[in-house]
C-alpha cells in the first residue's frame, strides 16, 4: 500500500475531508490531494502532524516502498532541474556571444537572466535526499563547483560588456 493509499484510508476511516486534515496540519487542500494520489510527499514536519492527528507512528505510515516513491519523484524533479540549468547555462553563452559580435548591450540582459536562472536550477538539480546527504558531509563539495561556473559565467559577461560599453579589451 503506498503512502498516497494510506493516507487516504486513516483520514476517510476518520471522518475527515479533505480540507479539514489540511486544516489540521497546516497545508492547502491541494497537498492532501498531491499526497493522496501519490503526486507528492509531505515533509518531515507535515509526516509529524499527522502522525499526531492519526495518532500512529511514522514507521506505520511510510514505508520502504513509499520512501522509494518519494525518490523517484525527487530524481524526476533533478532531472528536470538539470535541464533547466543547462538551457540557463546555454541561453548565457547565446546571448553572450551574439552581444559580443553585434556590439549590441542589450543582449548581456539575456546572459544575465541566463546565468540566474542556472543559479538557482543548479543547486535543485541534485535529488533532495542526495543534496541533503552531500550538505551533510561536505556542504563545499557540494556548492563550489556550481560557485565556480557562475563566477566563470559572469567574468566572461563583464569582459564583454565592458568591450562594448568601454571599448576596453580583456
Amino acid at each position: 500500500m503506498t503512502f498516497g493509499e494510506k493516507l487516504k484510508k486513516l483520514r476517510i476511516g476518520n471522518k475527515l475531508t479533505q480540507d479539514e486534515l489540511a486544516d489540521k496540519i497546516f497545508v492547502t487542500r491541494t497537498a492532501i490531494s498531491k499526497w493522496e494520489t501519490d503526486r507528492g510527499f509531505p515533509n518531515m514536519e507535515s509526516l509529524k502532524m499527522l502522525c499526531k492527528v492519526f495518532d500512529v507512528s511514522i514507521d506505520a505510515l511510510i514505508s520502504d516502498e513509499d520512501l522509494e516513491n518519494r525518490k523517484i519523484l525527487d530524481d524526476k524533479k533533478a532531472k528536470s532541474c538539470f535541464w533547466g540549468a543547462m538551457a540557463g547555462f546555454l541561453l548565457c553563452v547565446a546571448f553572450t556571444i551574439v552581444s559580443a559580435t553585434t556590439k549590441i548591450p542589450y543582449f548581456m540582459l539575456g546572459s544575465f537572466v541566463g546565468v540566474i536562472v542556472y543559479a538557482v536550477l543548479a543547486f535543485f538539480s541534485t535529488p533532495r535526499y542526495k543534496r541533503d546527504e552531500a550538505i551533510k558531509t561536505n556542504r563545499a563539495k557540494f556548492i563550489i563547483p556550481k560557485i565556480i561556473v557562475i563566477i566563470c559565467l559572469f567574468s566572461v559577461m563583464v569582459g564583454v560588456a565592458l568591450e562594448i560599453f568601454f571599448g576596453i579589451d580583456k
